[in-house]
């Protein structure tokens, strides 16, 4: 810790974003860069707290409490304030495979648990984490890590989202040979076809994975294991197998008018528009928002990127629909510290729409009835009302229709984003992988081997959905239960 008083002396600020109404006119990035003195000063507001909770990443309440992959926060925080930023780095990747992307994308659990957050503002400890690595890749330090030697082990890694991403980086630096299977046409899972461009740059994450290429790993597209690629063949050609596929099947919401042309699930049209961005032109599943009626079911990190993809289309109207009240602006009693703060915020996707059409665009404590639409089969419409949350005689608390109070709002297009069920059942169904009472992959965390023997699993299509640094987390230590699998001993962190 360089400055005991720093936390005392220097409030809390982050860059400023762009302003709504102009960023919605393109796909960049929109957060603005920050001044080094002002990041320093930042790094400086880090306190000699004792136990630093922001690094303990344990789950409170069921949500993450401190980062999951426990990165060194004070240690690189002090080395930002202390201007040493390579130093930072090194301390930053000891832990982290990828903060470029964790450091634009996560939600952060480690500000939530910040011991300076009790009283005051937390620690900025995201953007100054996003500071080291892209300081670390436009000073060059960030380089290939090619293995001194192999172990003559072949490893397939299925699906190339975060978890898949950091289980090959692991393995390959243990000196295995990484196939990174992927039945997309680009590599990135999740990073690249789950995430809009203008809070993840598709550059970033090719970046990372051409360094990857050039330490060794190899990447496969178009291939969909268990379809154009056989199941059968992965123990046949590899020595063991990692099924990171994600949680990839949607909520659907079954309802009178489910069927209408113009009712979406959230991932066909947030692909379909990344896809159609970096193609350079619209492709057959590309679905515009232009001049619309826009309805987003769902409160969560996908609802919001569809708000914002939508914004950028020029969408007429938007409404977003929670099912959920809407959270107090400060802690509840019942949410302490340090857990995950369930309070009111503005993200970037009703910022923008705010900007546009005057407020908020969330509704609370509305679900839909049913869909409406013309006789050409296309949604016009959709009739929602309130509820109330109320318990039932074995005390859960369930939705009720306030009567009296259905509307119907128009809509031309309607996007699912209620969340997901879990993986896919194809790959699971062809390798006879056992699963639990969810639907995901049966295996222990923290050992990560399926019930058959030489496939191992991690991240989404393991533990359900979640946070992409859990995501890694689990990708990290699926490649040390490999890498312990294959050479008897591990070395790998």
């Amino acid at each position: 810790m360089g400055k005991p008083t720093g936390f005392i002396e220097i409030p809390r600020q982050l860059p400023t974003d762009r302003n709504p109404k102009e960023r919605v006119r393109d796909w960049n990035e929109f957060h603005e860069h920050m001044a080094e003195g002002k990041l320093r000063e930042q790094g400086a507001r880090c306190m000699d707290c004792g136990i630093p909770f922001c690094h303990n990443g344990n789950l409170l309440a069921g949500m993450a409490s401190g980062c999951p992959i426990n990165n060194l926060i004070p240690e690189w925080n002090d080395l930002v304030y202390r201007g040493l930023w390579e130093e930072a780095l090194e301390r930053l990747h000891k832990t982290n495979n990828f903060p470029e992307f964790t450091g634009r994308v996560c939600p952060a659990p480690c500000e939530g648990s910040c011991v300076l957050g009790i009283s005051e503002p937390p620690v900025t400890i995201k953007n100054i984490e996003c500071a080291i690595i892209d300081t670390g890749f436009d000073e060059g330090w960030v380089k290939p890590q090619v293995p001194e030697k192999r172990t003559g082990k072949q490893v397939a890694v299925i699906g190339s989202g975060p978890a898949g991403l950091s289980c090959a980086a692991q393995l390959n630096r243990a000196g295995h040979e990484v196939t990174v299977f992927e039945r997309a046409d680009r590599i990135g899972g999740l990073l690249m076809y789950g995430i809009p461009n203008m809070k993840l740059d598709k550059k970033i994450v090719q970046r990372r994975v051409d360094l990857m290429t050039s330490e060794g790993v190899k990447f496969v597209t178009h291939t969909e294991v268990g379809k154009n690629y056989a199941a059968e063949k992965l123990l046949k050609d590899f020595h063991a197998a990692v099924l990171c596929c994600g949680a990839t099947k949607p909520r659907d919401l079954p309802i009178e008018g489910r069927n209408l042309a113009g009712v979406h699930f959230a991932m066909e049209f947030l692909h379909g528009n990344t896809k159609s961005l970096l193609d350079g032109k619209p492709g057959e599943k590309f679905i515009s928002a232009k001049d619309k009626h826009v309805i987003v079911i769902g409160g969560g990190d996908t609802g919001t990127d569809c708000v914002g993809t939508a914004m950028r289309h020029g969408c007429k109207s938007l409404i977003q629909l929670e099912i959920l009240p809407k959270p107090p602006q400060e802690r509840a009693a019942d949410n302490p510290w340090p857990q995950w703060p369930k309070v009111y915020k503005l993200d970037y996707g009703q910022e923008e729409a705010a900007a546009a059409f005057g407020n908020d665009p969330r509704q609370y404590l509305v679900t839909a009835k049913k869909f409406t639409g013309d006789a050409q089969g296309k949604v016009t419409g959709i009739v929602i009302v309130n509820i109330e949350w109320q318990k039932d005689e074995k005390g859960r608390f369930i939705p009720k229709e306030v009567p009296g109070t259905e509307k119907t709002l128009p809509a031309d297009l309607v996007l699912l984003a209620m969340g997901f069920l879990g993986p896919e059942d194809t790959l699971l169904q062809a390798l006879a992988v056992e699963r639990d009472e969810r639907s995901n992959v049966k295996a222990e965390h923290g050992k990560y081997a399926t019930s058959v023997k030489g496939i191992f699993s991690a991240g989404d299509m393991r533990r359900g959905q979640s946070l992409v640094v859990w995501a890694i987390q689990e990708g990290r230590g699926a490649a040390r239960a490999v890498d312990q699998f294959l050479m008897g001993s591990t070395d790998l962190p």
